[in-house]
């Protein structure tokens, strides 16, 4: 009965090997500008969504995992042992040659010509799929400690890996400080990676304040939607991909 189910179990395995896939899904990109849900929005060619209120500027770009490999070249070489906290970098699957997408990740630049003081927050801000997820930015103390758990014994070359990690995302995640006339600021915001059945999403940026009182408390907020779409289907050990429709 054993060698029945052992040679049952072999042959499903081999079934997946020939007949089985990997989910796909292809870079975020912008819906169009009449497609987004409010007005003052500008798409730009390379994927940027800026919105304008008079002289305050917010963009956010989808960063592809490609583009955040160059631009931490070396943090994105040696496979499991890359430093790059963004990605996986070069590690790839073997039958297919691809790299698992690791987090989701914007850049968010913002430009203040308008106000005495804006503040956005990034922990604050999150993405709605049309299918209903939802997903929540993390904060620097959230990810480091997910990088804390491959710091093994904290010595070695494991906890100097960690420390390198942690100083990327502390030199390149979007600080929230307050930005005062005249200023601007740009940073990465992370999310966790999106499920496979997620093509549409809609990214808020939550009580982005605009006026404050005496007492430095928010008195006018706005919430903006950025829209953004992606390719998402089946890819084959061949290859070949299938796009859901």
């Amino acid at each position: 009965m054993k060698k029945i189910l052992l040679l049952t179990a072999m042959a499903g395995l081999a079934g997946c090997a020939k007949f089985g896939y990997y989910y796909y899904a292809g870079p975020l990109k912008p819906v169009g500008e009449t497609e987004q849900l409010v007005t003052g929005m500008t798409v730009y060619d390379d994927g940027t969504v800026s919105f304008v209120k008079e002289r305050l500027e917010v963009s956010l770009r989808p960063m592809t995992d490609e583009e955040l490999n160059r631009q931490f070249a070396r943090a994105s070489r040696g496979g499991p042992k890359a430093t790059n906290p963004y990605t996986y970098g070069d590690a790839k699957y073997r039958d297919l040659g691809i790299t698992p997408q690791r987090f989701t990740v914007f850049r968010l630049r913002v430009k203040n010509y308008t106000y005495p003081k804006v503040l956005l927050d990034p922990t604050k801000m999150m993405i709605k799929a049309d299918n209903g997820r939802e997903y929540w930015a993390l904060s620097l103390e959230q990810l480091t400690l997910y990088y804390r758990a491959y710091a093994v014994a904290y010595a070695g070359n494991e906890y100097g890996r960690f420390e390198a990690r942690k100083d990327i995302l502390k030199r390149t995640l979007y600080p929230g400080d307050p930005i005062f006339s005249g200023q601007e600021e740009e940073g990465y915001v992370v999310f966790p990676a999106l499920h496979p059945d997620v093509d549409k999403i809609t990214v808020w940026v939550k009580d982005l304040a605009l006026r404050f009182d005496y007492k430095g408390e928010p008195l006018e907020t706005i919430d903006i939607p950025f829209r953004f779409k992606r390719d998402i289907g089946k890819i084959f050990p061949d290859g070949h991909i299938e796009l859901a429709r």
